[in-house]
């Protein structure tokens, strides 16, 4: 098995510079095994499996975990030990939350736990787990401001945020499981529950009007189910929103007579249906408290959380958008360092043609340059469509779903051309107006960097654009660089033309 294991670890298609580093979480609803490529600013996973195990069904009742459910969750832990140990992954934490902290039994089945794992158990508390989930957005999203809600099978978890965790979180005995079973599947007495517990709440209070972070499965699946009602064009569920408006009508309808069997709900998982409607009646008592300007769904939580809590401080203010691009340009692009050069180029171009950018936007540029070449090996005719497939879901965070539009599309456009608007893909239909301009601009540079440079580095350096105050606009190219002149390259100064509204002329130098 170590031969085995030294021949994977060196595959071309992973980071080398990483070691895989897993976590197993002990929630109160399913019991999980992450093992990451390693530790880093964008955290990929390379393995994933979870087991619903429900050891807090009926702990409210009964105060105990459920015999059952932690006969399961003992035989999936043995699995995930060894699938972990396959996976190269010498580091490995345990982290247990709000059911294995509360139960009768939670220090019996904790001690047996460590005893399988051969590792001690980080039994989390409830100020822990809040800090955590925090820490999870801080990681996934840029400059963060409002609460963070982690909500699972026993407990929610309230923290604020701005840039980083405010303050001590708090957690309340508020979650799916719990809800589920203190009031006997009664989702009106849930509500008053709720709303008795959320009464004067501090945390809410101060972050009136401001972004609320769903994190968790339950909440996760809420997401879901409204992507699957309005046919959206994207499934990654990461930085997906709602405005309050849309989140109050689909919870009442989640609340309503028909419950989890309402439209779309076949697009969430079985085992999560029956939680929806407790999941929201904690979103709509949150939202009456809050009042948030928008619902913001994370991929993101506690496991990531713990895991940016181990960075180097200077690892962690890095961009992880951009670190995600940059791994995935030295993974599938023919040269790494010509698609840095792309961002140079394309930065003075957009100068040159006073195009301004956003600091968000001058952010997706960069990612957009590195990930421009990495579907070289598809065959021409694909490559636009592999392009928007990959960079749309591709495992990326510090980016919300107009980004990774602006991400894919200038892909998209740099292998199939301008076209007409109707032949756009659909994620097309997520980007604003001024997004799909720039991608449309974006990819039609692409065009002609990559007829100069055969997507090797050492020749956009040397080629620059020059506008003057009347509108014309200048291709200057160093006179020995004169035979790159040919009917392809002139076609695409033609296209960049097109989306310029502006004559692009080459000018030898």
């Amino acid at each position: 098995m170590a031969r085995t294991l030294k021949s994977v670890l060196k595959a071309q298609g992973r980071l080398r510079k990483l070691t895989p580093v897993g976590i197993i979480d002990i929630g109160s609803n399913s019991v999980r095994l992450v093992v990451y490529e390693g530790l880093s600013r964008s955290p990929t996973p390379l393995f994933n499996e979870k087991i619903l195990c429900g050891l807090g069904s009926n702990l409210a009742s009964t105060g105990r975990l459920d015999d059952f459910a932690v006969e399961r969750a003992l035989k999936a832990l043995r699995r995930f030990r060894l699938l972990a140990q396959q996976a190269g992954a010498d580091d490995i934490h345990t982290l247990a939350t709000a059911a294995a902290r509360e139960a009768d039994n939670g220090p019996e089945f904790i001690e047996t736990a460590e005893q399988i794992l051969g590792r001690p158990v980080h039994v989390l508390t409830g100020a822990e787990e809040a800090h955590y989930a925090a820490l999870g957005i801080q990681c996934g999203f840029i400059k963060p401001h409002g609460v963070v809600a982690d909500m699972g099978g026993g407990s929610v978890e309230l923290t604020g945020i701005s840039g980083e965790p405010t303050g001590k979180g708090v957690t309340l005995p508020l979650g799916g499981l719990r809800l589920k079973d203190v009031t006997n599947d009664n989702v009106i007495a849930a509500r008053k529950l709720v709303r008795a517990a959320l009464k004067g709440n501090e945390v809410l209070k101060e972050a009136k009007g401001g972004t609320f972070y769903a994190v968790g499965g339950t909440w996760r699946a809420i997401g879901r189910l409204h992507m699957a009602r309005v046919k959206y064009p994207l499934t990654v569920m990461h930085h997906y929103e709602l405005t309050a408006k849309e989140a109050r009508k689909l919870c009442s309808r989640l609340t309503g007579k028909n419950g989890a069997s309402i439209r779309g709900s076949d697009a969430v998982s079985s085992n999560r249906r029956d939680l929806m409607p407790f999941g929201a009646v904690l979103l709509s008592e949150i939202m009456a408290v809050m009042k948030p300007e928008r619902i913001v769904f994370s991929a993101l939580g506690v496991r990531e959380g713990y895991l940016y809590s181990l960075l180097p401080e200077k690892v962690q203010s890095n961009d992880p958008l951009l670190t995600a691009a940059e791994e995935f340009a030295v993974l599938r692009a023919r040269s790494p360092v010509h698609s840095k050069e792309l961002i140079k180029w394309t930065g003075a171009a957009f100068n040159a043609f006073n195009v301004d950018e956003t600091v968000s936007e001058k952010r997706f540029r960069k990612a957009a340059c590195l990930l421009s070449d990495i579907t070289w090996r598809s065959h021409p005719d694909y490559r636009g469509d592999q392009a928007v497939n990959l960079i749309s879901n591709a495992d990326l965070v510090g980016v919300d779903h107009a980004g990774r539009s602006y991400l894919a599309l200038s892909s998209y456009y740099r292998h199939e051309g301008i076209g007409k608007s109707s032949s756009d893909p659909n994620i097309a239909t997520i980007a604003p107006e001024r997004i799909l301009k720039r991608a449309k601009l974006l990819g039609a540079l692409f065009r002609v960097a990559f007829q100069f440079s055969a997507a090797m580095p050492g020749i956009l350096p040397d080629v620059a654009f020059k506008a003057d105050k009347e509108g014309s606009v200048e291709l200057q190219v160093p006179n020995d660089l004169a035979d790159f002149q040919g009917e392809r390259l002139h076609r695409r100064l033609a296209g960049l033309s097109q989306v310029l509204g502006r004559e692009v002329e080459w000018v030898l130098k």
